[in-house]
C-alpha cells in the first residue's frame, strides 16, 4: 500500500492475507481491509505465488499506517507473468500523472475530501 492508499482508508483495524503458497492473479481479490473510512478488499498488485506474509501486520494492522515501507509490508509474492505484467506497472516519470489520476478519481467517488 502506498500513502494515497493508506489515505484513503483511513487507519486499518484489521486485515486478511493470503497463505504462503497462495497463487495469487493481478488486480483480483487476495485479502481484505478494514479501516476507519472502508472496507474492502486487498488486490494483488502482480500475478505469482505468496512466498511470505507479515504475521506482524496481522497482530498490529497500524503498522502498516505507521511504516507501509519498513515493517508493514503485506506480502511477498514469486511473480508468475513478470515480463507482460510489469508493462502495466506505473514508474518513474509516469508516476505525478497516475497520482494526480487517482486523487481525482478518489474525490469524485467521495472517498478523499
Amino acid at each position: 500500500m502506498d500513502e494515497l492508499g493508506l489515505d484513503s482508508l483511513g487507519e486499518l483495524a484489521y486485515l486478511t492475507l493470503p497463505s504462503e503458497g497462495t497463487a495469487v492473479e493481478m488486480g483480483k481479490a487476495m485479502g481484505m481491509v478494514e479501516a476507519a473510512k472502508m472496507t474492502g478488499d486487498l488486490y494483488a498488485p502482480i500475478s505469482g505465488i505468496v512466498i511470505e506474509i507479515n504475521e506482524t501486520v496481522l497482530q498490529n494492522p497500524l503498522l502498516v499506517n505507521e511504516q507501509p515501507y519498513e515493517k508493514g509490508w503485506l506480502v511477498k509474492i514469486e511473480p508468475t507473468n513478470w515480463d507482460e505484467e510489469s508493462k502495466a506497472m506505473v514508474s518513474g516519470e509516469n508516476i505525478p500523472k497516475w497520482v494526480d489520476r487517482e486523487i481525482e478519481r478518489f474525490e469524485t467517488q467521495g472517498i478523499l475530501d
